[in-house]
């Protein structure tokens, strides 16, 4: 961490660079480092804010994991510790994942973690139990998906 004009900043190893330090951001640099370190993710398949068009409109997606064949596997999402993860953030991942058709949404505000996986081919989805670890997520016919 570092000060600029008075204000802390954070590096974020995917972006290489500093970024400033909000609560908001506090908790993606946390769960991206839980998610390399103890589930697996390969830091080279993470990308922060990436972004998207949505309805003629652009807009970023807090980090995207890509599986092998570097296609869009999961959206996560990322709030401040203070505020409650609602249905509402999911429909804002859900418009995101218009854009992506990913297998995995997760969201989180540092507290409490949610994640669904996605079955487009029977319209279905289901609500995951723990965070799954990076070798554990079907990556079959993600490519399909689109």
């Amino acid at each position: 961490m570092i000060r600029k004009a008075g204000k802390p900043f954070i590096w974020d190893a995917l972006r290489h660079k500093y970024v400033t330090l909000t609560p908001e951001e506090w908790v993606r640099q946390h769960f991206v480092n839980y998610l390399i370190t103890e589930k697996g993710y390969p830091m080279e398949l993470l990308a922060n804010e990436v972004s998207i068009s949505l309805n003629g409109t652009t807009k970023r997606c807090d980090t995207v994991v890509y599986d092998l064949y570097l296609d869009p596997l999961m959206i996560i999402e990322y709030k401040a510790p203070h505020i409650t993860i609602t249905k509402e953030v999911f429909y804002q991942i859900a418009r995101y994942n218009m854009a992506l058709h990913v297998k995995y949404l997760l969201v989180s505000n540092g507290i409490h973690h949610y994640g669904c996986e996605i079955d487009k081919k029977k319209n279905t989805y289901k609500f995951l139990s723990d965070i799954p670890s990076y070798m554990s997520l079907d990556q079959s016919d993600s490519s399909d998906l689109k």
